[in-house]
């Protein structure tokens, strides 16, 4: 499949879109995590589950991220909301209507999107949801010398274990404009189908945060999944099968509604 890109605020977006068959299909949109691409295994996975079930599938690289063009210490969670709406906007337009599907970072990006394009989205599934985590994790971690080192204009580097195990850059940028997008200090008011999915031996993003955000969120119908032992990749062949079981009864409740 064709990696093909747009512009948006002088960036190329990379994105590869498997467009349905079916006039009326639904489309999914999946929103990658914290520097990772749409290379990764969830993006991959879900595709393979679009392409069965001949749905339309986008998944796409954030400013900064895979294969899109830009630096990734510049980018913040409204720069790649931003990046998101544009793809959403762009190349799921031919869609029905599209459930929005994010892991980690990208469930906060998700949610945010959902907000704002409520009247054409048909479900929001969050996998390991890690919404105002530059608050609530990436700051309260860091040493009074990493703070100094910030404050002065300077990024710092953390450890990763995720990827090519290569340390975070990570920028001023991101927590000040990123504390812009919270959402767990609000309401959140969604007339639509909420799904969140968490690993109860998440060690990155505690599975309280989806408890949270399953709060914050007001919806006639929300449910949270807590998967027994699983980490916060949730790339098993079990965790898989918990994901695209719950994007099938989605689809299916649609279908029969």
């Amino acid at each position: 499949m064709t990696t093909l890109s747009l512009l948006n605020n002088g960036n190329q977006l990379a994105y590869v879109h498997h467009k349905s068959t079916l006039p009326d299909a639904l489309g999914i949109l999946f929103c990658g995590g914290f520097k990772s691409s749409m290379q990764g295994q969830k993006a991959l996975a879900l595709e393979a589950f679009c392409t069965t079930h001949n749905l339309s599938y986008t998944r796409f690289d954030y400013s900064g991220h895979g294969v899109s063009s830009g630096n990734f210490t510049n980018g913040d969670i409204g720069a790649w909301l931003s990046d998101a709406l544009c793809v959403f906007d762009t190349v799921t337009s031919s869609n029905n209507k599209t459930i929005v599907v994010g892991s980690s970072m990208g469930a906060w990006i998700a949610t945010l999107l959902t907000q704002q394009r409520a009247n054409k989205i048909a479900g929001l599934v969050t996998l390991a949801a890690a919404p105002d985590f530059t608050e609530k994790l990436l700051l309260p971690a860091l040493s009074e010398q990493q703070c100094s080192t910030l404050a002065a204009g300077k990024n710092i580097h953390l450890a990763s274990d995720y990827d090519d195990g290569s340390p975070y850059p990570i920028s001023n940028n991101l927590i000040e404009q990123s504390r812009k997008h919270c959402v767990l200090d609000k309401k959140i008011n969604l007339n639509l189908p909420v799904r969140l999915l968490h690993g109860t031996n998440d060690q990155d993003v505690p599975y309280e945060f989806s408890v949270q955000l399953m709060e914050t969120i007001q919806s006639n119908d929300i449910t949270l999944t807590l998967i027994k032992n699983a980490d916060h990749r949730l790339s098993s062949a079990a965790d898989s099968k918990s994901i695209t079981n719950t994007l099938q009864s989605l689809i299916e409740a649609r279908q029969q509604g």
